[in-house]
């Protein structure tokens, strides 16, 4: 089973960026799919996530209203659209599935997730 990430990229402050996340080996329609990121010397942190079916996301706070996730099951991939970067969220960015028994469920927890790629990188200069 292998998520792979990619997209990432340097931008300029207030540029975009479309992340994806690739599944392979097995299927995830039945994953809730989420987005972390670490950026240096913190901790991994919760981005975005996004249900089975899609019809539910959270955000974490410091991105609302300016990434956006969404997931396509017949390509088992899910995405990241960034928008309005900025130098904080400079960050690996890292896709993992959650095999939630719930449709409705996104867990910002990472000890919830089961499978991760292996990360993209994203730089934003001010």
């Amino acid at each position: 089973v292998q998520l792979q990430a990619s997209g990432g990229g340097l931008v300029q402050t207030g540029g975009s960026l479309r992340l994806s996340c690739a599944a392979s080996g097995r299927t995830f329609s039945r994953y809730a799919l989420g987005w972390f990121r670490r950026a240096p010397g913190k901790e991994r942190e919760f981005v975005a996530g996004i249900s089975w079916g899609g019809t539910k996301t959270e955000y974490a706070d410091s991105v609302k209203g300016r990434f956006t996730i969404s997931r396509d099951g017949a390509k088992n991939s899910v995405f990241l659209q960034m928008n309005s970067l900025k130098p904080e969220d400079t960050a690996v960015y890292y896709c993992g599935a959650d095999p939630t028994v719930h449709p409705l469920t996104v867990s910002a927890d990472i000890n919830h997730y089961e499978y991760w790629g292996q990360g993209t990188l994203v730089t934003v200069s001010s």
